[in-house]
């Protein structure tokens, strides 16, 4: 009898580590990282209306960082990125899942409601989809975007904002789960788009019996590329 236990116990310890070396290498189920806890906010939009993380609950919110003063050609590929996405949005199959994109100034003193409004307007932004807004207090500005979001930025002497220029996709229960950061100029819509349409997958699928092999993916890492 102990014999036949050893040998059950030895089988089962085979096909547990098989099947989850199979798991690792065919990835049936692919899945964004959950990085961490988005920060929470309250901010003003383009609008002047108050705009806070809670009203962002149960929808992917996909942000950008950038100021409307920046003349460097990387503060115009964020917003171009941003409007290959938004234009593509309509086309993407998300369930009933909305989605938001909300572009975070970090020059509240220059970027007012009225400025944002009139810079949302000359890159084209769908206000059913992108907001603009900004928070008024630049030390908590600061705690947000710098500490939150991990996205860097510096106020130099010279008047110019030297900014880290990053896109980050945060899911409808405020986990962070895509950051995108750029050496380059490259514009990566595509592949925020394909990430989008994975992270509506796992939403959609993860019930029942179904989330155990989501959460498996998670364990073993099996990342979207």
């Amino acid at each position: 009898m102990k014999r036949l236990l050893l040998y059950g116990f030895y089988t089962l310890m085979i096909v547990v580590v098989g099947g989850a070396f199979a798991f690792k290498v065919f990835q049936p189920v692919q899945v964004l990282p959950r990085v961490r806890l988005a920060p929470g906010f309250s901010m003003i939009n383009e609008n002047g209306e108050r705009l806070t993380n809670e009203d962002l609950r149960g929808q992917f919110t996909l942000y950008s960082f950038t100021y409307t003063r920046c003349d460097d050609p990387t503060c115009l590929a964020l917003d171009e990125t941003m409007l290959v996405i938004q234009d593509q949005l309509a086309a993407l199959d998300l369930g009933d899942i909305p989605v938001s994109m909300v572009t975070i100034t970090v020059d509240p003193e220059y970027d007012t409601p009225e400025i944002l409004l009139a810079h949302a307007e000359s890159v084209g932004a769908d206000p059913d989809y992108w907001q603009f807004a900004t928070i008024a207090d630049p030390s908590l500005l600061k705690y947000v975007v710098g500490g939150g979001f991990e996205t860097y930025y510096e106020h130099m002497d010279d008047g110019r904002i030297r900014l880290d220029p990053a896109f980050v996709l945060v899911d409808g229960w405020g986990i962070i789960r895509g950051e995108y950061r750029y050496q380059t100029l490259s514009s990566d819509s595509d592949r925020i788009i394909r990430h989008m349409g994975v992270l509506a997958e796992e939403v959609q699928n993860s019930v029942g019996s179904a989330s155990i092999a989501y959460e498996a993916a998670h364990y073993f890492l099996c990342y979207a590329p």
